[in-house]
């Protein structure tokens, strides 16, 4: 059976849990895929200690535990994610690409594909930008100039191309991470020969792709319906 890893957003920060996802996992199951929806370590005093390396090391823990589960076709794996889970979606399809014995390297299950709903895919622009409140320097310790390795081995910007698909939904209305993030990205990773497809909605703003009964969730799913065959 295919899988959907489902990861949900909220700036990496504790106040936001896997609950913001249970709409998408219902959604998934009426396509007849199964849901694996994901918690992590997450920011500040109730995240249980996340950001770098720990939230990263969670994420991938939890996608190499399908090999562990009965019935799952781990050829027909796609992570997806919302917001900040974008940017661990994209990141969790990148792990190949990491050095051996980083957070998330040597990773035991590769996503088919890797979906971003208003993601955040470039942590260095993020950091840029403010995103969020300084969150981006926050979940990895410091800015780019501070802790240039880790932006390396956690932004799926600086880890392209990744090799398999990607699809970046982004509302045009979104007003808590610019569309230009994705827009550039889906440049960026075509260019260095990925499949990457960007999807612009108008009117939708950034808490709008991830419900169930939206335009954006129909464009992500049906491009997923693709992929997977």
């Amino acid at each position: 059976m295919a899988v959907i890893v489902l990861v949900h957003g909220g700036f990496w920060r504790g106040l936001y849990t896997k609950v913001l996802m249970r709409g998408l996992a219902a959604a998934c199951v009426a396509r007849g895929w199964a849901a694996w929806n994901v918690e992590y370590r997450r920011l500040g005093p109730w995240g249980g200690g996340g950001g770098w390396p720990g939230t990263f090391a969670d994420v991938a823990a939890a996608v190499d535990h399908l090999a562990s589960l009965p019935g799952v076709d781990l050829g027909r794996v796609v992570t997806c994610g919302h917001s900040a889970g974008g940017h661990l979606a994209l990141w969790s399809a990148a792990r190949g690409r990491l050095s051996t014995g980083g957070p998330g390297a040597d990773p035991i299950v590769t996503p088919r594909a890797a979906v971003s709903l208003a993601g955040i895919p470039d942590l260095a622009r993020a950091a840029a930008l403010g995103l969020g409140s300084g969150a981006a320097e926050e979940l990895l310790g410091g800015s780019p100039v501070q802790v240039p390795d880790r932006y390396r081995s956690a932004s799926p910007r600086e880890l392209l191309p990744l090799g398999v698909p990607q699809v970046l939904v982004h509302g045009l209305a979104d007003t808590v991470v610019p569309p230009a993030m994705s827009e550039d990205y889906v440049r960026a990773a075509a260019s260095l020969g990925d499949d990457a497809q960007y999807v612009a909605l108008t009117g939708v703003g950034h808490r709008e792709v991830i419900d169930r009964d939206g335009v954006a969730w129909r464009e992500a799913a049906d491009r997923v319906e693709a992929v997977l065959g």
